[in-house]
């Protein structure tokens, strides 16, 4: 009998699961894996099993993304949608995953994204937005990620990153910038700044490839000099209202220069010209002072050089001069000896 009853609660168990599959995926119970990849699908299924934890969506023709999409499975952890054709995400799509650290949205048609997306996930760690056709990101996408240690955005058209996004990540250390539009003029001064430290700090990025102006075309914006960048010309006042304080911008205030009165010649790039503050840099400070440390010790070995040259040649000399002077001595000595013997007793 206890047989027989252990049997059914089986079979029941096993139609569960069955029932709790959808027709085109493959739900694997003993690792809470779904795999519902190259199945033509246009929607997330609505009958996932609710313990999902990993869940591939990948090679279909999914356009959007409702508000609640992933509701039926609150446990994920992982969810692949790269390769669809997502171009519209609701700002409520990923709302009610509070467990989801890795999520993959490459190779899909994505032009912006609303700052609201990714409010709800707090433990994500790895975000891939790479291969899409994004323009812009905002501002923030949610609360600092605190855990967030990879970030992807390559291969998109990009021309700007603003500060505050890379500043509410305080734990990334892979970052994927390339082969997007970035205009490398004063307003990308500031990722400069960042990535410089960023790397000094230990992390690690593909680098960001200067696409306009032609001044800079194809160059790693890493290596272009600091002394080369203007200041960004502050906002126009409105007429009438006194002067304020100028904005900071995400990465630190950008001063102003004086006004040049006798020219009005403005930068190519849209940024102030000459004169302009001299930036810190942090490894041109390290190179200097261990420059000027090798010089001291060259000029420290040259003078002891020198030194040991100058005591060795005023030995020679007074050896050779003190010869001297014993032999131009030795013939006085015999005269004196022989006028001595010849004189009268």
């Amino acid at each position: 009998m206890k047989g027989e009853l252990l049997l059914l609660s089986s079979v029941i168990v096993l139609l569960q699961v069955v029932r709790g599959c959808p027709d085109k995926c493959r739900c694997h119970s003993s690792t809470d894996f779904v795999d519902c990849s190259r199945q033509g699908l246009a929607e997330i299924p609505s009958d996932l099993p609710p313990q999902t934890r990993t869940l591939h969506l990948q090679d279909n023709q999914i356009h959007q993304l409702p508000a609640f999409a992933f509701r039926s499975v609150p446990w994920l952890t992982t969810v692949n949608l790269s390769n669809n054709s997502l171009s519209n995400l609701a700002p409520q799509a990923f709302d009610g995953l509070q467990h989801l650290q890795v999520l993959n949205l490459t190779q899909n048609s994505l032009l912006s994204l609303e700052s609201r997306l990714f409010r709800s996930l707090p433990q994500l760690r790895e975000l891939d937005l790479s291969s899409n056709n994004i323009s812009h990101l905002p501002t923030s996408l949610g609360k600092p990620w605190e855990n967030l240690t990879i970030f992807a955005v390559q291969q998109n058209q990009l021309q700007q990153l603003d500060g505050a996004l890379l500043e509410s990540m305080p734990s990334v250390r892979l970052l994927f910038l390339k082969d997007n539009l970035w205009k490398c003029n004063c307003h990308l001064h500031g990722l400069k700044l960042w990535l410089e430290k960023f790397i000094y700090k230990g992390g690690i990025t593909d680098g960001v490839i200067c696409r306009s102006p032609d001044t800079w075309k194809g160059k790693d914006l890493l290596k272009i000099p600091h002394e080369l960048y203007q200041p960004c010309p502050p906002p126009a006042p409105d007429p009438g209202s006194p002067q304020t304080q100028q904005p900071s911008s995400a990465f630190g205030a950008v001063p102003r220069p004086p006004e040049n009165h006798s020219s009005g010649e403005r930068d190519p790039l849209g940024c102030e010209f000459k004169p302009r503050p001299r930036l810190v840099n942090l490894r041109r400070a390290i190179g200097t002072v261990i420059i000027t440390g090798v010089v001291c010790g060259v000029l420290c070995l040259m003078m002891l050089a020198a030194a040991i040259y100058g005591c060795t040649y005023a030995a020679i000399t007074a050896q050779d001069h003190g010869g001297r002077l014993a032999q131009t001595s030795e013939p006085g000595k015999t005269e004196g000896k022989e006028l001595f013997d010849s004189s009268p007793a």
